[in-house]
């Protein structure tokens, strides 16, 4: 039986890994479950997974939680709360699904308690990929990915040379403004932003799907994971969302991995590496399916896709203010603040007054990303 600390267990990953967990009781024990401020909803999590530990990374939801709650599990909140939940004892396998920023401090603390890795958080790779991963080397542990497209490229390179490999191809859905041109994303909504054509997902990850921010947080990602140079990791948009991302190799061969918009399917895998477990996830009928489809990427109009392009090649510290740009961008987007196109204005501008620096340590991001955040607010003020 594998024991799971799950980190962002509210979320939309979270509810889902709950969803695998709860089809196979014989297979995991859910001993730590860790969220942000929804302590109602970690309260019922608790009753039905029994967790040995419980964490509520806000403060003042954990005071709400433990003043209700009289069973047997432990619980913590705090940013310490989720580093004890991150190297719990009790966990071999820690699926990090925090959004943003804030999931790298518990990742790097799974990983120096020697845990395993299923990573939904991205962000993490992002911003730290070079400390990251070798910290994963150092302790012999294993990164898997939890993102479909990932999850996708790491099941076609099974049983290959990783020196076969001429591409590496992320699909992307083009988001709900696929095929619009700039004039009438000015007029977006953010409900208009939100209906996501084929994918159902938190709000903030829908947004950067529209803007094609999300997919290059996953060319950056890619890189990390695979160990591929940036000429290597190609975007191509395929609307139906059915071929999740494929790898082509030196004498032409192209290797695919297709299935269902339900993310169950590669959280199970991650979950359940090297073995594949049966599962009751929804099959494709290629006798009622309808013609797939493949487009180059706008990047001129969906500058985002761009902008993380351009981030991962200066590396350094620039991801790492790509990232925090963005996630103030977003969330002015989603308080009604910012229009649609002014999200990559945010982060353009906050990209071109950064200098980075080579010299990482998880201090020295820590600092540019409090600068990128400040740096986006103060540029968010101008606009309003």
């Amino acid at each position: 039986m594998k024991n799971i600390a799950l980190l962002g267990s509210t979320g939309s990953i979270g509810t889902q890994t709950l969803d695998v967990v709860r089809a196979n009781p014989e297979l995991f024990h859910t001993a730590v479950l860790a969220a942000n401020t929804s302590d109602e909803q970690l309260e019922q999590q608790i009753r039905e997974f029994s967790p040995e530990l419980a964490v509520l990374a806000d403060p003042s939801a954990a005071r709400r939680l433990k003043e209700r709650y009289t069973g047997k599990t432990r619980i913590l909140g705090g940013p310490e709360g989720l580093l004890e939940a991150a190297a719990h004892p009790a966990a071999d396998t820690v699926v990090t699904s925090m959004m943003g920023f804030a999931g790298l401090a518990p990742t790097m603390a799974a990983l120096e308690a020697g845990k395993n890795i299923a990573l939904a958080n991205k962000e993490t790779l992002v911003v730290a990929g070079a400390l990251v991963t070798a910290k994963a080397r150092e302790k012999n542990v294993a990164i898997l990915p939890v993102d479909s497209e990932h999850c996708a490229l790491f099941q076609c390179l099974q049983g290959e040379k990783r020196d076969t490999v001429e591409k590496l191809i992320l699909t992307a859905s083009g988001g709900p403004f696929r095929g619009r041109c700039r004039e009438e994303l000015q007029r977006v909504s953010i409900k208009d932003c939100l209906n996501h054509p084929t994918w159902s997902m938190g709000k903030k990850i829908t947004v950067d799907s529209a803007t094609l921010v999300n997919k290059g947080l996953e060319v950056i990602e890619a890189k990390w994971l695979y160990d591929a140079s940036y000429d290597e990791i190609q975007v191509v948009v395929h609307p139906q969302s059915i071929v999740h991302s494929m790898v082509q190799y030196r004498d032409g061969a192209v290797m695919a991995q297709l299935g269902s918009t339900d993310m169950k399917l590669p959280i199970q895998y991650a979950l359940t590496y090297p073995t594949r477990m049966p599962s009751a996830f929804k099959r494709l009928d290629f006798w009622q399916m309808q013609p797939l489809t493949f487009e180059k990427p706008d990047m001129d109009t969906f500058r985002g896709l761009k902008l993380a392009y351009a981030a991962g090649r200066t590396g350094g510290t620039m991801p790492c203010v790509m990232n925090a740009a963005n996630e103030i961008a977003v969330e002015a987007f989603l308080a009604g603040a910012l229009g649609f196109l002014q999200i990559y204005d945010i982060i353009e501008e906050t990209m071109a007054a950064h200098s980075s620096r080579n010299d990482l340590s998880l201090e020295l991001l820590y600092e540019e990303d409090a600068w990128a955040r400040s740096h986006a607010r103060q540029l968010l003020r101008k606009v309003r």
